[in-house]
């Protein structure tokens, strides 16, 4: 019983790291340098999901993730010649993220996490029904 209160648990912190990653795409979404002041966008970032745990245990796993860098997307080169972070043909690399698509991951991650509450309620009131009849 609380083995599935652990599984969704650790779906819980998965989808929660999901959403910081959506936040800080959307955050760097018109980034144009690094954190050190170069001139390098922001890249995409995603969090993939993994199951954990021994594949022979019936008892169900947990969920792992890992950040990771889209670089399959090109930087969005824009003319603008007057910015100072323009190269010396006038193009500014933004960021290749699109905010349609970060808030459609964004809703799916808010149900993901909804449904995990979900189930770790109705595991908890299942535990409790269970010591009810017992008692």
């Amino acid at each position: 019983m609380l083995r599935s209160i652990d599984v969704s648990t650790s779906a819980l912190v998965a989808q929660r790291q999901r959403m910081n990653t959506i936040s800080a795409n959307i955050a760097n979404a018109e980034t144009t340098r690094d954190a050190d002041g170069n001139k390098t966008a922001y890249q995409r970032r995603y969090v993939a999901f993994e199951a954990a745990g021994r594949p022979d245990d019936p008892g169900g796993t947990a969920v792992n993730y890992r950040v990771n860098i889209d670089d399959s997307n090109p930087v969005r080169k824009v003319l603008e010649p007057g910015h100072p972070d323009a190269d010396a043909e006038g193009y500014v690399s933004y960021p290749n993220i699109n905010l349609v698509t970060e808030f459609v991951n964004a809703v799916e991650a808010a149900r993901a996490y909804e449904a995990n509450v979900v189930a770790i309620e109705m595991s908890k009131q299942m535990a409790q029904t269970g010591l009810r009849i017992i008692a």
